[in-house]
């Protein structure tokens, strides 16, 4: 009996440090995934934000070096200059905490600092759809057929540029005022409903009401837009189908062929913010569906609803000759320095 006890007893220690060992094993293969999958959405906002932070201010700078060697800017560059502005801002209100929020950094702002990067963020996302929009309208009336109405409205077209951005400014610091609002930092505890988890900053709706109805303005006003923009730019695509035969007799002028060239850069930004811009509200839609909304859902929309940010610079320099002109001076020009400095080293 004593010998049968030791046996059980020894096949049951042997038992539980099988278990043991497999509870362990399972542990660090959970971690181990964990950890995996912080890298990978760690590595993708940090190459979004580096990408799209670079290319901004890349066309940023070349155009404040076009600004200081021309008279002036067409109403096209100034309102592309505008937008670089915009997703720049973009960037650095979200995307920045954002990824140091997913490397594990905390408590990066208080509650006013929430309240100013948030409306921040607010104000750039809307600047950069409406500003988009802005450009699909103004390329549309530039290469429309001169009517009776539209040939008193072109020559004023550069006069309008800075008005419109006033107004644009002023209509989404009022729509997003309601932000700054809402906006605090991280709490200890659980997560209130209606609350969304940004990581740096909580945005607490407090019921349901507030988050629907903040929700219907902002996707209103980026439909409207995205509406007018879709509008646009097909009309676009209308008159450069229709008039093919003539835009390619007379493109071997400058100024019609620089026309079409900014005509097809502005469709081809109009469909690249289209395609992220319907991901970010197919997700939207659904976060306002539900009263808590899971990290990953809401981190997936961050990084779909900033792709444009950081795609759309690298379109602006590869078909503007202007903007690539002057980056390649800018090469050119450091490329002696950089072969003097080499020379002397050795």
């Amino acid at each position: 009996m004593e010998s049968t006890a030791r046996h059980h007893l020894f096949h049951c220690k042997n038992s539980m440090m099988v278990v043991s060992k497999n509870y362990t094993l399972l542990s660090l293969v959970g971690l181990g995934g964990m950890d995996l999958c912080v890298t990978i959405k760690g590595v993708s906002f940090l190459l979004q934000t580096a990408i799209g932070i670079l290319g901004n201010t890349v066309v940023l700078l070349a155009y404040a070096s076009i600004f200081c060697t021309e008279p002036k800017l067409l109403p096209v560059d100034m309102i592309l200059c505008h937008l670089a502005f915009a997703n720049l801002m973009l960037l650095l209100t979200r995307c920045v905490p954002q990824t140091m929020t997913v490397f594990g950094l905390k408590d990066l702002l208080n509650d006013p600092g929430c309240k100013v990067v948030i409306y921040g963020y607010r104000i750039g996302r809307a600047l950069s759809v409406c500003i988009t929009c802005m450009l699909s309208v103004f390329q549309a009336v530039t290469i429309a057929p001169a009517g009776p109405r539209l040939s008193r409205l072109k020559p004023a077209l550069p006069s309008l540029v800075l008005p419109m951005f006033v107004g644009l400014w002023l209509l989404n610091m009022v729509i997003c005022i309601a932000a700054p609002f809402f906006s605090m930092a991280p709490r200890n505890g659980t997560i209130p409903a209606f609350t969304l988890n940004l990581g740096f900053c909580h945005v607490d709706f407090r019921d349901n009401l507030s988050y629907v109805i903040n929700g219907v303005a902002v996707s209103g006003r980026d439909f409207a837009f995205v509406a007018l923009m879709v509008g646009s730019s097909s009309y676009i695509l209308l008159l450069l189908h229709r008039h093919s035969k003539q835009v390619r007799g007379i493109s071997r002028s400058h100024g019609r062929g620089a026309e079409t060239r900014a005509a097809k850069t502005v469709v081809t930004l109009v469909i690249l913010y289209i395609v992220f811009f319907g991901i970010d509200n197919v997700i939207w839609i659904y976060m306002l569906t539900v009263s808590k909304v899971s990290p990953v859902v809401a981190d997936m929309r961050v990084f779909f609803s900033s792709c444009y940010a950081s795609l759309s610079p690298y379109f602006i320099i590869s078909s503007n000759k202007k903007v690539k002109r002057k980056i390649v001076c800018a090469v050119e020009q450091n490329q002696p320095l950089v072969d003097t400095q080499e020379s002397n080293d050795k």
